[in-house]
């Protein structure tokens, strides 16, 4: 009985939701009528644009953006489009290769981690886009759970760490891994079994964005929110049952809309501005589909369900049991020893900014790699960036992106011509066109 309240609830937001899209495209219709120029009332605009940003809006809710990477430019003057390529598929998440046509293959191999935090990998585009010039780049594709039979099984922060496993194993020891908040200690742990059970598997370097692998080592509002609620709380509060019009109905999950919720919130007030700005926009003409606002928000408002597995584990195992912090992190019923780490480079970078994953919570890394030189060891602290700038923003593009790539060719085996090519044209338009700041960082993607 339980169960099918849940996949009640589960279909009653996306039945509220399917609500206001529908109400926006009525008020837009209604509003845009022909027969309302005979009395050019500026109120009718205001509807028709208010409508216009509702239907928009809530219709992104359950669409997984494109990754629309813009083609690149090579050194022979000619743009070369990027495609889209899975090379691993699993049901959780597939590995996938941005392959740019009639081009050789860069030396330089990135496997960029994407997080599992409620929105799709497409949150990464502009960190792909920025790195492509210089990079072989793959990442991981998460899917969305509730498109997931419940056949397939459970996916928890274990099954997560052994996806990154097998990618980093299939892509082979010259990797540099890059991994994005969430999966910043799972990442961490994953490569501390490689070195145990597979050390020429082994990555080259391993770049740590942003991520909480020691949550207490800097409070903020997620740590705080997580410390405060007892499991039996989040898992009664949150978790609901996939509804009957999606493949994986009766899955339990932690709704992508619930999700949203929760990340508007956080910033309640920054985000009614915006969209208040967007509808006078709208009403006077001077909006367009491509403008800052529509390119944030498409990205921003397009979530995914979580397996409630994966939630609740990580709440419970890195947040609240510190299980990565003091390296007590179990895989399989095996305990992660990161101190076997001694080969693979390691960086961190926090933005000063950052009120999701402080900074501090990601520097910790590098005390626990004991067995890492500390040559091989590097940290950097953006100053003004806030959580999203420092993978995708001007601070990423500008400072962070060089000295992430400086960092890999330190501790590659690449011939240094190859090095000091890319150091040259670093600042060039190769490797920086076609690439847009994003929104403020006011308006945070909590990842």
């Amino acid at each position: 009985m339980k169960g099918f309240k849940e996949i009640v609830s589960y279909d009653a937001m996306e039945t509220i939701r399917n609500t206001n899209e529908w109400l926006g495209a009525t008020a837009r219709a209604f509003a845009s009528n022909p027969i309302f120029a005979l009395n050019p009332h500026p109120g009718f605009r205001l509807i028709s644009a208010w409508g216009h940003v509702t239907e928009r809006s809530f219709a992104r809710m359950v669409v997984k953006p494109d990754w629309e990477i813009p083609p690149i430019s090579g050194e022979d003057g000619e743009d070369h489009i990027v495609y889209v390529e899975p090379v691993l598929e699993r049901p959780f998440g597939d590995l996938i290769h941005f392959r740019v046509a009639r081009r050789e293959p860069r030396p330089r191999k990135v496997l960029l981690v994407a997080p599992m935090s409620g929105h799709y990998a497409t949150l990464l585009r502009s960190t792909v886009t920025s790195l492509l010039p210089d990079c072989e780049v793959y990442v991981t594709d998460w899917h969305n759970a509730r498109d997931i039979p419940v056949s397939k099984g459970k996916f928890d922060i274990e099954d997560y760490t052994n996806y990154l496993v097998d990618f980093i194993r299939h892509l082979g020891p010259d990797t540099n891994v890059i991994a994005v908040c969430q999966p910043a200690p799972l990442a961490l742990a994953a490569t501390a079994i490689l070195a145990e059970e597979d050390p020429t598997a082994q990555p080259r370097s391993l770049t740590l964005i942003g991520g909480p692998v020691d949550p207490d080592a800097a409070a903020t509002d997620v740590t705080d929110f997580g410390n405060r609620m007892t499991m039996g709380e989040l898992e009664h509060l949150v978790i609901q049952s996939v509804g009957f019009k999606y493949r994986g109905a009766g899955r339990k999950v932690y709704p992508g809309l619930a999700q949203l919720a929760s990340f508007i919130a956080m910033n309640a007030e920054t985000h009614a501005g915006a969209f208040i700005n967007k509808i006078f926009n709208e009403a006077r003409g001077t909006a367009s589909e491509g403008d800052k606002h529509n390119r944030f928000y498409d990205e921003y408002l397009a979530v995914m369900d979580m397996t409630a597995e994966f939630y609740l584990s990580t709440v419970e195992r890195i947040f609240k049991n510190l299980e990565i912090a003091q390296n007590r992190f179990v895989v399989n019923g095996k305990q992660v020893d990161i101190g076997k780490i001694t080969d693979v480079a390691i960086m961190t970078v926090e933005g000063a900014n950052d009120d999701i994953s402080a900074p501090g919570q990601c520097v910790a890394a590098l005390a626990l790699c004991t067995g890492v030189p500390e040559a091989k060891k590097a940290q950097h602290l953006e100053d003004g960036a806030g959580h999203y700038g420092i993978f995708a923003g001007k601070s990423w593009r500008l400072n962070i992106r060089p000295l992430v790539l400086d960092f890999i060719d330190e501790h590659s085996t690449m011939p240094a011509e190859t090095r000091r090519k890319r150091r040259r044209s670093r600042n060039g338009k190769s490797s920086d066109c076609g690439i847009n700041d994003p929104v403020s960082d006011s308006r945070k993607i909590a990842v």
